[in-house]
């Protein structure tokens, strides 16, 4: 699940279409005509008292025009911007792939611990920015003459790198792919009726696979983004936090907000990338080390109550809402700390005593069908709201245009971005021939790695993917929830039921991966372009962008993958690589087999009661009074503990009281480091993972193992 952006960034309005006579906002204004100036050395810019117009004042001088006379607006509304071509650097493309190889790194972290995803665009234009202008920096220190930053080049990295760890959260390696493997067949049941079918995770068909399905899906909608940007005006809450925060880097009066945004990202990464390398020397076992500390007491750290000093979470739990993490620790408490206890209680009248808790037929088997039920109940609730809203939305937007006959009057600033965005546009033809001939190549490929999976399957799915792609996209636009694991989950259901005990279980674990890639990745390209919108950038250069970085993806993340899987137990439920939902989804395929047989004893009740509760909930906030609505807890959130345990619910917990007693001491302050200090936790801790399972890949231990006993 991907949770909707919350960082922290104080968002200025976008300026409405009202505004034909105020002032050009300096973080809009294009580059002067002419080639793109260049960087010259501090020592040379230092010399120079006046500078010319067009050319760098300086280290930190952004792509900016000056001037507030009527005549300068619409310079400034009319001006030039750097074409496609100047907006894709070969610096950019290093950035690129190191800033994306570091997403990867994390979001496959978090795949294969929690499964939990909060969205981290904003956090990658962050990192984007602070190493491209580390490398001006550097190269302006040793007095080479290079081309200065623009908006549109961070806009174009930040696109690449998002591109290609987003295949890291879509391509299912903690999922539905891994859910093909044996370990995970044997967790669901050896014995389970329709549990059928295995295929232990390879580099190759894995990149194979992911690049069967991943294009198809940057195609789709690529004929359908002005309608969705610019003709209904979406939102697109991320994509608009992001434009902000690039706008916010270049503007005139943006270099101080910038410096100290950049020294405090550098202070917690280095923070956090060396407490996790502290942390390691003591882990040298099992439930070994700070990650295992009791910092509750030992009987609540049997029940997964503790800190365990994770960064990383402590980051994401900066970044997620106030609610998504309350939500996450009264999902433990309700989960860890009452059901689970009491169910276990009642082995050998619920359940055989003799089977241990890792079987479905046990504790596990209610541990996963509730969280199913829970997320199900949730997802269709969502699912079926974002399609209704869709609908009345789009007949809406129809309704206005034909009202406003066209008479709609647009500022200079918004005129200025359509253009922009409309100008440098893919043909038509050729996303339709593009889509086609990716379209026949995955129906011919996919179906010879899964032979489970029938072709006729494969085409449904290319026939049903752009409607798919365009209803999560609008819906995204509108709400920031990206539904692509909802539309997966129905897949899933829906083709596991048509294929059959024999073939069911694979077919729709793999059906689903291929739409849930291409409706994920839909939705994350409209995103990007809503940045693009918004910072002038060619649609054409984020095009190609996009295309690079899910290129780069496709290798970069089964590599990734590939040393995890080797380096550490994933899967194991008594490790933290339990990677939850490798189980959930390979359950939810066997139910769609199945039916209700595959559950225990009074599951059922218990699902059907959870699967209310999330309806009952979700109802709840919509209709009742804002002030009470927005205290009703997320039913997705409260579900991820389940499986999982609480000690990550208490570390989100910790960013979110970091935040409020941040804002609470200083908001001015904390609404521009939030993101810094979120960015630093999460990037050093992820980063130290990298050379962690080196180590482990090497046979290299820790030294020392840091346990606690009761003297009682």
């Amino acid at each position: 699940m991907t949770l909707p952006l919350s960082t922290g960034v104080s968002s200025p309005p976008i300026t409405s279409d009202r505004s034909i006579d105020r002032r050009l906002p300096d973080s809009y204004r294009p580059a002067a005509a002419g080639r793109a100036p260049l960087l010259r050395s501090p020592s040379r810019e230092r010399r120079r008292k006046q500078p010319r117009p067009g050319l760098a004042m300086g280290l930190h001088q952004r792509d900016d025009a000056g001037g507030s006379s009527d005549k300068g607006k619409a310079a400034h509304a009319t001006g030039r911007v750097p074409p496609w071509t100047e907006q894709l650097t070969l610096r950019g493309l290093v950035v690129s792939v190191a800033v994306g190889t570091m997403y990867s790194v994390i979001v496959m972290k978090l795949n294969l611990t929690t499964g939990l995803n909060p969205t981290l665009n904003v956090s990658a234009a962050l990192i984007s920015f602070v190493m491209l202008r580390g490398w001006t920096q550097a190269l302006a220190r040793l007095g080479r003459v290079v081309r200065p930053l623009t908006r549109q080049e961070n806009t174009v990295v930040q696109t690449c790198a998002v591109a290609c760890y987003s295949i890291g959260a879509a391509g299912g390696f903690g999922s539905y792919l891994l859910g093909l493997n044996k370990k995970t067949y044997e967790m669901a049941g050896v014995d389970m009726e329709g549990n059928v079918g295995t295929k232990e995770p390879g580099v190759g068909w894995m990149m194979g696979f992911l690049f069967a399905v991943a294009f198809v899906g940057i195609l789709a909608l690529v004929p359908l983004r002005k309608i969705l940007v610019i003709d209904y005006k979406l939102t697109y809450p991320s994509g608009t936090a992001t434009a902000v925060l690039i706008n916010g880097f270049h503007a005139s009066k943006g270099d101080d907000v910038a410096k100290m945004q950049v020294n405090g990202f550098t202070k917690y990464f280095a923070i956090s990338f060396f407490w996790s390398f502290f942390q390691w020397f003591y882990s040298g076992g099992d439930h070994c080390g700070f990650s295992q500390f009791p910092t509750l007491g030992l009987r609540a750290w049997k029940h997964s109550f503790f800190f365990d000093f994770n960064l990383t979470y402590v980051g994401a739990g900066m970044i997620c809402p106030h609610l998504v993490n309350i939500s996450l620790l009264l999902g433990s408490i309700l989960s860890w700390g009452v059901m689970w206890p009491l169910i276990a209680d009642l082995k050998g009248n619920w359940y055989p005593a003799e089977l241990p808790e890792s079987s479905m037929r046990s504790l596990q088997g209610y541990k996963a069908f509730i969280c199913i039920a829970l997320i199900l109940g949730d997802g269709i609730y969502n699912f079926t709201k974002i399609i209704l809203k869709t609908v009345m939305s789009m007949l809406d937007k129809s309704k206005q245009k034909n009202a406003k006959n066209g008479e709609d009057t647009l500022s200079l600033v918004e005129q200025h971005r359509n253009e922009v965005f409309i100008r440098d546009s893919l043909p038509n033809w050729l996303a339709f021939l593009g889509y086609f001939a990716l379209s026949v190549v995955a129906v011919i490929t996919i179906p010879r790695m899964f032979p489970e999976l029938k072709w006729y399957y494969a085409v449904v799915a290319y026939l049903l993917a752009p409607a798919l792609g365009f209803s999560n996209a609008y819906g995204s636009g509108l709400t920031d929830i990206n539904m692509a694991f909802n539309y997966g989950k129905v897949a899933l259901l829906i083709l596991a039921a048509a294929a059959g005990k024999e073939h069911g279980v694979v077919a729709g674990m793999v059906g689903c991966g291929m739409v849930k890639c291409m409706t994920s990745i839909s939705a994350d390209l409209m995103q990007d372009f809503k940045t693009g919108h918004l910072t002038l950038t060619s649609p054409r250069s984020m095009l190609i962008a996009q295309i690079i970085g899910t290129a780069i993806g496709c290798v970069i993340s089964p590599l990734t993958f590939y040393v995890f899987y080797n380096a550490f137990d994933i899967g194991n439920q008594d490790s933290p690589w339990k990677a939850p939902y490798a189980l959930i989804y390979r359950n939810i395929a066997i139910l769609g087999v199945e039916g209700f047989s595959a559950l225990p004893m009074h599951c059922l009740q218990l699902c059907c009661g959870f699967f209310a509760f999330a309806l009952v909930a979700n109802l709840m906030r919509d209709f009742l009074p804002q002030k009470y609505g927005k205290w009703v807890p997320l039913p997705m959130a409260m579900g991820f503990p389940f499986l999982v345990g609480a000690s990550f619910a208490i570390d989100m917990c910790a960013g979110s009281l970091i935040v409020y007693i941040w804002h609470k001491i200083d908001r001015s302050k904390a609404a521009h480091m939030v993101p810094a200090v979120a960015s630093g936790f999460i990037c050093g801790d992820g980063l130290w993972i990298f050379p962690a399972s080196l180590l482990a890949l090497a046979k290299i231990t820790p030294p020392m193992c840091m346990a606690f006993a009761s003297t009682h």
